[in-house]
């Protein structure tokens, strides 16, 4: 199980609140979205969760966050536009703005027939910004065949209790299986 946040703003009482509930659900890791805003609720992140974190940058981060990050082995900083990372059999992007997605879709790194591949291009990709909980699944043609695939978009709306309430969303990497939780 993984836990997905996004949009802190530096609201600790919400942060402890998601990773106090992450704890008790076993959760194994932990995707950050972007907005942590401070080096002290980065610092506080990685003191209060034991697992793995995947971490990019937020538009408004006011601290150096490459940098931070590097201050705690269990962070994996993907930067600023996001980064592909492969979970057990599950290929994964994790980006902070949507506009961030297709970059991630047609990743440079990779050619444009690998970019079609199921294999290699994400599966799901997590997302924050707009700090509203959503979920979607957008239509991708692959194969001379012109078989549909698409990719699920998954927003976890946000913990600084901004535009919506807040929340934050866990995710069974093993199932695909989707839960939201409200605060």
């Amino acid at each position: 199980m993984i836990a997905v946040i996004s949009d802190i703003h530096d609201n600790l009482p919400n942060l402890k609140t998601a990773l106090d509930y992450s704890k008790s659900k076993n959760v194994s890791a932990l995707f950050v979205l972007g907005d942590i805003t401070n080096a002290a609720t980065l610092k506080y992140l990685a003191a209060n969760f034991s697992g793995p974190i995947y971490l990019v940058s937020g538009n408004m981060e006011v601290c150096d966050l490459e940098s931070e990050a590097k201050k705690y082995p269990r962070i994996n900083f993907l930067g600023r536009h996001g980064g592909i990372i492969k979970i057990g059999d599950k290929v994964v992007g994790l980006c902070h703005e949507p506009s961030l997605i297709d970059g991630l879709l047609c990743h440079p790194e990779r050619s444009e027939a690998e970019s079609k591949d199921p294999i290699t291009r994400p599966s799901i990709i997590f997302y924050g910004h707009t700090h509203k909980p959503w979920e979607e699944i957008i239509p991708l043609r692959q194969g001379s065949a012109g078989q549909e695939n698409g990719v699920k978009l998954v927003n976890p709306g946000n913990l600084a209790n901004v535009f919506y309430a807040p929340s934050f969303a866990l995710w069974d990497e093993q199932t695909d299986k989707l839960e939201l939780k409200i605060l």
